[in-house]
């Protein structure tokens, strides 16, 4: 589904809370022009998650000069549109995102999720442009890491060079699982997915992995799933009838995770 920008979990944290406990930053419109301080990856609370282990405080000196800014998207906003052209790549640090693209017809399909400790703009290295849009689902704030210096710290830290190569592996992954996710899947076996998969993805920065909210809304599931919005509530209704997960609006708990696995 979407790629984790992390290779070590954050501390555990309360079931339904996956979006709101870390607060490093004020979300609000005048985040932005902050004390550059505020940003410090050698204090972020999001420090285990968004870098490789191990950085000597030289090396974390090095990233704090590239990743100086934050930038609040407030629900609905777009962070970069299809189009615009590439200069960073973003970890979000707050909220979370949907990543979409724009059919011929003016349909839309949605492309990916990306949760707090997890990265957006990669799509653009390729010819320096943006091929999707970023939405956030939900009021966001982002680090802005400008790609050129990134690239210049990757050439004198290894360890980050290598952290970014992982990166842009995870989206090839992520790319091909979706290509299979669409192409050979039941109805079942794609929702059942997609929950397991938050479920991992939560459980690797430390939260429950089997309670959670989410933060898009029935059709947007489904149009990253290619299925109506019909046919989702009712695969959600399924496995609250067989006890797998127990719904509530937006609230999920998984209550049979080998289950689920075996849809």
């Amino acid at each position: 589904m979407s790629f984790a920008f992390a290779e070590q979990a954050a501390p555990s944290a309360g079931p339904t809370h996956a979006f709101h406990r870390i607060h490093p930053v004020d979300p609000s419109p005048g985040a932005e022009s902050g004390k550059r301080s505020a940003v410090r990856c050698s204090g972020c609370s999001m420090r285990s998650v968004c870098m490789p282990p191990g950085l000597s405080a030289a090396e974390l000196a090095q990233l704090d000069a590239v990743i100086c800014t934050t930038r609040p998207v407030h629900r609905g906003e777009a962070l970069y549109r299809a189009g615009d052209a590439f200069q960073s790549i973003y970890a979000v640090r707050v909220g979370s995102f949907k990543t979409i693209v724009m059919h011929r017809d003016g349909r839309e399909q949605v492309t990916g999720f990306q949760i707090a400790g997890e990265a957006l703009g990669l799509d653009g290295v390729c010819t320096s442009r943006h091929n999707c849009d970023a939405i956030a689902l939900e009021d966001s704030v982002v680090c802005v890491i400008p790609f050129m210096q990134l690239e210049a710290v990757c050439r004198e830290i290894r360890a980050m060079q290598h952290h970014v190569h992982r990166m842009m592996s995870g989206e090839i992954v992520r790319e091909s699982s979706l290509m299979m996710l669409l192409g050979t899947m039941t109805a079942e076996q794609r929702v059942a997915a997609f929950l397991l998969n938050l479920s991992k993805r939560f459980k690797a920065l430390g939260y429950s992995q089997s309670e959670f909210n989410l933060r898009m809304t029935r059709e947007e599931i489904g149009c990253y799933l290619g299925m109506k919005l019909e046919t989702v509530s009712r695969m959600f209704s399924k496995f609250q009838r067989e006890r797998l997960v127990d719904t509530r609006g937006r609230q999920i708990r998984i209550v049979d995770l080998e289950g689920l696995s075996r849809v």
